[in-house]
């Protein structure tokens, strides 16, 4: 029988160092489900959501992603799933340089055979698909203006718009409004609920803002010193559950947080 779950996680830990950034994690994450992880900076945050497409390889235990052992997993196999992973970052990733379509269309390159350069050296049915993208996230008519002159809530739309072309089963975004201020923040979360939740993704999504991830959410987990200190449905976090993600770091002998917030 299938796994139900897109994520799997038994006894994750990962050490750089002196430092501890995930101690032992266990969790389940089933498909469809859109999860929220908050802590502090340093908490492991960064850490876990890089070991669930191979960036970060884990020091011990086990990574399950839709169906395929992270942890084993290397050439085409590693390839063909981070094709069904999208990663949306906190600094968006766009090429500057290049126009907002090109940079759209660079997300189906796991779907090509060769390099692209420039617009009309993809087939014109991926150029259409990334136009199509670009009207969802409300940028069809910036379609050929420079990344680099777009405001910082329409480039992480745009970077939405990209991981969009490469059709993922599973989205993983990294503090995806950190940069952000609050109203576009909130517009931009709204966005991508509503385009995943029309395509029946996974998500699990890094956040600092706790009423912004209650908002969208269907579960909240807190981590804390690589620890998960709270897992529960929005409507059941509760004050003190909030304080214990934010309280403070449990471990005073290990490295100060400006030190792991690398990490």
């Amino acid at each position: 029988m299938a796994d139900p779950s897109a994520v799997r996680l038994e006894q994750l830990t990962k050490v750089f160092g002196p430092t501890t950034a995930l101690d032992r994690v266990d969790l389940e994450v089933p498909a469809g489900q859109m999860l929220a992880i908050l802590g502090l900076s340093g908490s492991g945050k960064s850490t876990l959501l890089r070991t669930l497409n191979g960036l970060v390889a884990p020091t011990s235990g086990a990574v399950q992603v839709l169906g395929c052992d992270v942890g084993a997993a290397h050439g085409a196999q590693m390839r063909a799933l981070r094709r069904r992973v999208g990663f949306i970052f906190q600094q968006f990733g766009l090429v500057g340089r290049l126009t907002v379509l090109e940079n759209v269309l660079s997300g189906a390159l796991g779907r090509i055979r060769f390099p692209r350069f420039g617009v009309l050296s993809y087939p014109r049915a991926l150029r259409l698909e990334a136009l199509a993208h670009l009207e969802r996230v409300g940028l069809d008519d910036r379609a050929f203006q420079r990344s680099d002159t777009l405001s910082g809530g329409q480039q992480q739309r745009a970077a939405i718009a990209r991981t969009l072309m490469q059709r993922p089963v599973l989205l993983l975004a990294d503090e995806p409004v950190a940069s952000l201020d609050p109203e576009t923040s909130a517009a931009v979360m709204e966005l991508l609920l509503r385009i995943c939740q029309e395509e029946h993704l996974t998500v699990i999504a890094s956040l600092h803002q706790v009423e912004l991830a209650r908002g969208w959410a269907d579960r909240m987990v807190g981590l804390r010193d690589g620890r998960v200190v709270m897992d529960a449905r929005p409507q059941d976090v509760t004050s003190e559950a909030v304080m214990e993600i934010y309280r403070g770091r449990s471990h005073p002998s290990r490295p100060s947080q400006s030190a792991a917030a690398t990490v």
